[in-house]
């Protein structure tokens, strides 16, 4: 399954490994952190799954996006539960994944209206601990999203990189 994901600045990696002993009770943990954007698919050709996104995303500018705090999953369309995560704040990435999806089409429950921007943490873990999660504060991060990475989710690779504006 190939993907659009949005890299993370550092800060925001920093804050996810702060909170990483309060994860280590969870079924997974991630270690990578990104924010999907959209999901594209399988394809044997990665290049035309590219191509497609190059155009879908041509004159798109760079956005902005925040993190706004630490938020739950109680019960996720897909995988185990609850999903622990960064809450991201960015109507630009809400419209871009608008314009992807009008190229790709939507997964059901997972994208268009359903869409929400974040940065997954852990999942399969305790909700009570969720919600203690939950009920943190961080500070909040701002940054400016100025290029995509095409993921590769059989190998946990990026693939290539997008520049906003493209």
């Amino acid at each position: 399954m190939y993907s659009v994901n949005v890299p993370v600045p550092g800060r925001v990696r920093e804050v996810a490994d702060a909170l990483y002993p309060e994860l280590v009770g969870f079924e997974t943990v991630r270690e990578d952190h990104s924010c999907l954007l959209k999901r594209l698919g399988d394809a044997d050709h990665v290049t035309q799954l590219q191509h497609r996104t190059h155009r879908a995303l041509e004159g798109a500018p760079a956005v902005e996006a925040r993190i706004t705090g630490v938020d739950y999953f109680a019960d996720p369309p897909l995988g185990s539960a609850p999903v622990v995560y960064l809450a991201v704040e960015s109507p630009g990435l809400e419209q871009l994944h608008d314009r992807l999806t009008e190229t790709f089409g939507v997964v059901e429950g997972l994208e268009g209206n359903d869409y929400v921007p974040h940065v997954t943490l852990a999942r399969g873990g305790d909700e009570a601990t969720a919600k203690r999660l939950a009920d943190r504060e961080i500070d909040s991060i701002r940054w400016t999203v100025g290029e995509l990475e095409f993921w590769d989710g059989t190998y946990k690779l990026p693939v290539s990189r997008v520049s906003l504006p493209s």
